[in-house]
């Protein structure tokens, strides 16, 4: 039996029988025999994964190998178009990917059998390549993959099978009504309605089953360790040395304009994790090696009874562009790093650390900057008052004012590598991106919004509002410029050190029509932004934030 010519049916020869499936209804039925084969796929991997371990699922193993595999430009990109909502809209991308594909080899394998099927047995291999290549994968983890792409090659060819003979069955019925000779298949052809029911039947029960199944192997795998119950029960420990009150005037309370303390449900989230790690604390380790004197593998209760410190601190993206919001200042508590680098003894030519989430992800912080005592460089338990949350690193991230993220806070951290940097890179540096990534001078017009309609208020001005940054650094002033025209310092409010940004107001005595605001910020080493844009990658932007607003009496 060949699946590459058309029955009598569909050649145009003799009118088909009403049950019998047109040519374009058969190419519809060919293509949705395809998803349902990768719906197979999906669910025969999710049940076996759950056997084998959550980790081993090609549904994450391919989606972080898309990550890890894309070039910077679309990794800007992605974050510039989509946020926080980058993973959300990689999966949606994803799934429309695989639908086009899957119905793709749907067709093939109804006309040019067995090319349907050799797409999804090359579908499984790059999946067992992306989930072996996974971080900490051992070979059982190619299990669920393989057994996915098993169950997709049978089902698919079942299902074109079962297509074709209804096609026959319903030539041989035009055939039979003619005198003409019919076909003759082995098993023997039933009659159209019986076959077509057959087809229907096998369709139906193998896509039913296979979201049922694998929608709940899913859940199960999602939830192997239920991160959210244990942080649930995690109790911080008081803090030995406090951060400072925020002292008065730190907020300008002004609607629209950032607050001073990120809420941890609002704080940013721009990380090379798919699946948010779910990480129990009660067998969480780092281990500390490399070039020093003493390796040393610190526990999760070890870690709880060393004296904790409190900082306030401004963390930002390097994806972070003129004006954006993937910046956040938040409360953190946890050990100094400086103290735990100096309990293993540190070599002399080192100048690297090389920190590795659960992940696979690994950043490289500049020693120099973390054995610093002035910088609160923290291995961090307590984000606003609360343990971290689950996507924030729970159990354990770094902290590192100062520097941009991918150089420096590691979520979900379980080692630390003393090195150097001549010697080992991280995973950004080695797409591109600078090796110690600092945080520039930047400042962000908050409100009014860009392109927006204000009116002035009784004393005739409109506030202009935002935040200015350079961690460690620290902001000494804002200035404010309206068409062109002269720079007008701004007012800044307080804050509790210079590891924080800064909110600012201008009372715009205003005047009708619309107008181009700047704004620019001076740094307290006499640093001054400058003007001309710069994109985020590899360094970080910079460039003046400037909006256009329509003034209205």
């Amino acid at each position: 039996m060949t699946l590459r010519h058309a029955p009598a049916a569909e050649s145009g020869r003799a009118a088909a029988p009403s049950d019998a499936p047109g040519a374009r209804a058969a190419r519809i039925l060919a293509g949705a025999s395809g998803l349902v084969a990768l719906a197979g796929f999906l669910a025969g991997a999710e049940v076996v994964a759950v056997f084998v371990g959550a980790g081993s699922s090609p549904l994450v193993g391919v989606g972080s190998a898309v990550i890890d595999l894309a070039p910077p430009g679309a990794k800007t990109t992605m974050v510039g178009l989509f946020g926080t909502g980058d993973k959300l809209a990689l999966f949606a991308l994803m799934g429309i990917l695989l639908v086009v594909i899957a119905a793709a080899a749907g067709l093939l394998e109804r006309s040019r059998a067995p090319w349907g099927r050799s797409i999804f047995g090359v579908g499984t291999l790059l999946a067992v390549i992306a989930v072996r290549t996974r971080a900490d994968a051992t070979d059982f983890d190619m299990v669920p993959s393989v057994v996915g792409g098993v169950v997709a090659v049978v089902l698919l060819h079942a299902l074109i099978g079962r297509l074709f003979r209804w096609q026959a069955a319903a030539a041989n019925a035009a055939a039979e009504a003619r005198g003409d000779e019919v076909v003759q298949l082995t098993p023997p052809l039933r009659q159209t309605p019986v076959e077509r029911r057959a087809f229907l039947r096998l369709g139906l029960v193998s896509a039913a089953a296979s979201v049922v199944l694998g929608a709940g192997a899913r859940v199960i795998n999602a939830s192997a360790v239920n991160a959210a119950a244990l942080r649930g029960a995690v109790r911080l420990p008081r803090a030995a040395v406090k951060a400072p009150a925020i002292p008065a005037g730190s907020s300008l309370r002004i609607a629209g304009l950032a607050p001073y303390v990120t809420p941890n449900a609002d704080f940013y989230r721009i990380d090379t994790a798919l699946s948010v790690p779910q990480v129990d604390p009660t067998t969480w380790k780092l281990e500390i090696t490399g070039l020093v004197d003493t390796p040393l593998t610190l526990t999760w209760k070890e870690l709880l009874d060393l004296p904790l410190v409190e900082h306030l601190a401004t963390l930002s993206c390097v994806s972070n562009d003129v004006g954006g919001d993937l910046i956040g200042n938040a409360l953190w508590l946890g050990y100094p790093l400086r103290s735990l680098l100096a309990k293993v003894g540190v070599h002399q030519d080192a100048d690297m650390v090389l920190s590795r989430s659960i992940d696979g992800f690994t950043a490289s912080t500049p020693l120099s900057v973390l054995q610093d005592p002035g910088t609160q460089a923290l291995l961090a338990i307590g984000m606003n008052g609360e343990p971290l949350p689950i996507e924030h690193g729970f159990p354990v991230r770094m902290v590192v004012p100062g520097l941009y993220g991918y150089v420096s806070a590691t979520k979900w951290v379980t080692s630390l590598h003393v090195t150097r940097f001549a010697d080992e890179k991280a995973y950004w540096t080695t797409r591109g991106y600078t090796a110690r990534g600092p945080v520039k001078l930047e400042s962000r017009i908050d409100t009014p919004s860009p392109g927006s309609t204000v009116a002035p208020g009784n004393d005739g001005t409109v506030p202009l509002a935002g935040v200015a940054w350079e961690p460690h650094t620290g902001i000494a002033s804002v200035h404010v410029r309206i068409d062109s025209g002269q720079w007008r310092e701004a007012t800044l409010a307080n804050s509790v050190s210079d590891d924080t940004w800064r909110q600012w107001v201008y009372r715009w005595p205003v005047t009708s029509g619309t107008h181009r605001v700047q704004v620019r910020a001076t740094s307290k080493d006499g640093t001054t932004q400058p003007a001309k844009y710069v994109s985020p990658a590899p360094n970080g932007a910079e460039g003046w934030d400037e909006i256009s607003v329509t003034v209205r009496r």
